[in-house]
């Protein structure tokens, strides 16, 4: 009898699940698992030190992880001789070597990946990626014939499929949402230690150094580097979170403190988004830390909704428009990324802030993300493209697939509304409330007009200015247009003026 030629089994490197379907598929007897660390995905956009470390090193620990399960797996190294240095061109030459005539992959979560595997010259059956709680397919069902794809109807479809946190067909404690409880701004002093931190072992530092040697001159910083690289590792990292953050992190999810990266966030997305975790255990976790009366509601409603509510969401949303979705720009902004979003020199504090903490740490939590980063760009107007490529560069947490729709939609308004009623704009006061980086900036947050004034103010007025035809009839927004017409004119011209002069300088940057 002739033995059958293998097939190739593809794991990418945000796909390190030892249950994921492909290896599901798979006959250990004869498929050969293939992974690859390549430059066409470490470089397409300028990766993190830190992002493209992680990856790497979790690589190459949960290949050896199926080695050790008796796996035989065909693993190439960024700096092998061979490296085809694609993800494509590494299948063919390990089809090559095996004789396999096929292979099969977990569908990627990227449609530029998707697309280069269809066209691959080796044929790849992409099997639809089941670690998600909601399919794309059950996702497009669910938004059929909907005006408006609200985040808190689906969410709360969720709720009632997984039954987390719901008591019978009720949700527990009555309500869906306990936002009312949470977004304190910060208190004096609020602090916190910092996630567990893991001592480099050899593997890593091997990574450490190639990723010295090959990236070294992207932005961020690579050392020190304490991520997480094994399931065992993030494990650790989940409870650390559940006992030590997650008890206050509704009350502060929204808190930035000059200085404090973490605060109450659990810095995990990095390790679900690559499979060393997946959503049912952290939620599971942080609910087991309600009923024993260790972390109240509102924290573990609002921690449970960014996961099964808002993350589900975003991939949905993202499949659903497909490829053409990071192109959108409904506004027709143009202005380029400012040069300070690469290098931190911005005399704004919250921004510098922000991106200098993104630059030592490949992070900085949602509200940095949505009302200080990408507020700034939206208010003045920067290219979503541009704006979208840096959040996918900088932060090591970002896949497309949950990074676009976050940026394009939510943060950029460049898809029109598909996924704000609005977009997320505001002055000033808004991140006074909400920080204490005010009281160290140069700028002076209480005036409105001149050199001094905090460049939040005049561009909040400029945007609505500018984009007056579109958003007048928002009912969210409405009310700021009569507040600006009962402005008298020399306070609208000085403010418009103000504007101006600050455009113009962020354009000779």
């Amino acid at each position: 009898m002739v033995n059958s030629p293998p097939r190739l089994i593809l794991i990418l490197g945000d796909q390190l699940s030892p249950a994921i379907v492909a290896l599901r598929e798979a006959d250990k007897s004869r498929d050969i698992v293939v992974m690859a660390e390549v430059w066409d995905e470490a470089s397409y956009v300028p990766h993190h030190p830190k992002k493209i470390a992680l990856i790497f090193a979790a690589m190459r620990k949960f290949a050896q992880e199926l080695r050790n399960d008796g796996w035989s797996v065909a693993y190439t190294r960024l700096d092998d001789a061979q490296n085809a240095q694609s993800l494509v061109g590494e299948v063919i030459r390990r089809a090559a070597e095996t004789g396999a005539q096929e292979a099969i992959a977990t569908a990627p979560a990227e449609w530029r990946v998707i697309a280069a595997l269809e066209d691959c010259p080796i044929p790849v059956h992409q099997f639809p990626d089941d670690r998600f709680l909601c399919h794309a397919s059950e996702f497009a069902d669910w938004a059929e014939g909907r005006k408006e794809l609200r985040m808190e109807f689906f969410y709360r479809e969720m709720r009632r499929k997984t039954g987390i946190l719901m008591a019978g067909d009720h949700p527990e404690g009555g309500k869906w949402n306990f936002d009312h409880d949470n977004r304190e701004p910060p208190k004096e002093g609020l602090s916190n230690r910092m996630p567990p931190q893991f001592e480099p072992d050899e593997t890593v530092l091997e990574v450490l150094d190639l990723v010295e040697l090959r990236f070294g001159a992207h932005f961020g910083r690579l050392r020190p580097f304490w991520f997480a690289t094994t399931r065992a590792e993030a494990l650790v990292a989940l409870e650390d979170f559940i006992q030590n953050r997650l008890p206050d992190f509704g009350r502060y999810q929204d808190a930035m403190v000059q200085g404090e990266a973490f605060l109450n966030h659990s810095i995990l997305s990095m390790y679900l988004n690559i499979g060393l975790l997946n959503w049912r255990e952290i939620c599971e976790a942080a609910e087991a830390a309600y009923r024993k009366g260790t972390a109240p509601l509102n924290s573990v409603e609002g921690f449970i909704r960014q996961i099964i509510g808002w993350r589900e969401y975003i991939r949905g949303i993202y499949f659903l428009e497909g490829p053409d979705y990071t192109s959108r720009n409904a506004l027709g902004h143009s202005r380029s990324l400012p040069a300070f979003y690469w290098s931190g020199d911005t005399d704004m504090a919250c921004l510098r802030d922000a991106i200098l903490q993104t630059r030592d740490h490949a992070y900085s939590h949602h509200i940095q993300r949505l009302m200080v980063t990408g507020n700034f760009a939206l208010l003045a107007g920067v290219d979503p493209k541009e704006v979208h490529e840096w959040y996918l560069a900088v932060y090591a947490d970002a896949f497309e697939w949950v990074e676009a729709p976050n940026v394009i939609g939510m943060s950029q308004f460049a898809d029109g509304g598909i996924v704000a009623s609005k977009p997320y704009v505001s002055g000033g006061n808004y991140i006074h409330k909400m920080s204490n980086h005010c009281g160290r900036c140069a700028y002076k947050v209480k005036e409105k007009i001149g050199a001094q004034a905090c460049p939040f103010n005049a561009f909040y007025w400029h945007f609505l200015i500018r984009n007056k035809e579109k958003f007048a009839k928002n009912p969210r927004m409405a009310q700021m247009y009569r507040v600006w017409a009962k402005m008298d004119a020399d306070t609208c011209a000085a403010t418009l003026e103000t504007a101006e002069a600050n455009l113009a300088r962020i354009d000779q940057l």
